[in-house]
């Protein structure tokens, strides 16, 4: 039986170091992320073609050859529709998607795992990898390659932490705008499922919200820092307002005093 799993919630902190040093192996015949940037390197000192102006799709197509990859938004997903095994996500892993897969909404029972017709859908996308990337981030990572660095480092660590050595997985990754991991799904063929434990995806949740939490104190207070600005100017247009009433009041009493001082003169 083919294992599926699937959690709502940002992952981040996989770095491409990780797959090193737990000493995980690749299970594709691709090039590294890591060994891209070491080729990179040395294809610009022997002046040979170098990977510069790559784009995110071609590395990751690289990096995992026959992979699919999706230019969309999908990271707003219910996480109820998101986890249930009626969910159409292999439809991602074919060329196209349409607007139909991300707005679907349930009708029914949710089916079981084991049900044939959800164990058929696993088996027809064993092996195969798909990533789907909001046009906000992919647009940031045309004019950032060390943005798209990052995400590829951190997608490549997440898929060789999430494999299971020796079993045959498929994994579907979705980026939000800001390149982090906002929805996964990843299944094996027989054995226990791999990824965060409930005591992980607890933290994940509760770091969620302290994000979430820093984001709207941080908005508070730049909200109070913008009208405090505005306060400041206007009291700045005011002063300014008064200083050239008054210069105006004194240039035209010295102006008066002038006059009836040489009228005196000329009686």
């Amino acid at each position: 039986m083919i294992t599926d799993y699937g959690l709502f919630g940002k992952i981040s902190g996989y770095g491409a170091e990780n797959i090193y040093r737990k000493g995980k192996t690749t299970d594709s015949g691709g090039v590294s992320f890591l060994e891209l940037a070491s080729a990179k390197a040395a294809q610009n000192v022997t002046g040979q073609t170098s990977t510069v102006g790559m784009s995110f799709k071609d590395i990751w197509q690289t990096r995992f050859p026959g992979a699919y990859y999706h230019t969309m938004d999908a990271s707003n997903i219910p996480q109820g529709v998101w986890e249930r095994n009626d969910f159409p996500f292999e439809k991602f892993f074919q060329n196209d998607v349409d607007e139909a897969t991300v707005n679907w909404k349930p009708n029914g029972a949710n089916p079981a795992m084991d049900s044939s017709g959800v164990q058929s859908r696993l088996h027809s996308i064993a092996g195969q990898k798909s990533i789907v990337v909001p046009p906000e981030l992919e647009e940031k990572m045309k004019n950032d390659s060390a943005l798209a660095s990052q995400v590829m480092a951190k997608v490549e660590s997440f898929i060789a932490t999430n494999q299971v050595p020796g079993r045959i997985c498929s994994h579907l990754i979705v980026l939000d705008e800001n390149g982090e991991i906002a929805r996964f799904r990843a299944s094996s063929h027989g054995g226990n499922i791999t990824g965060p434990s409930e005591e992980e995806i607890r933290q994940f949740e509760a770091e969620q919200a302290a994000k979430k939490k820093r984001s709207e104190e941080y908005a508070r207070l730049n909200e109070e820092s913008a009208l405090k600005r505005k306060l400041m100017e206007q009291e700045a247009d005011e002063r300014y307002y008064q200083t050239s009433i008054i210069k105006k009041a004194v240039s035209v009493s010295a102006y008066e005093q002038n006059i009836m001082e040489t009228v005196g003169i000329l009686e």
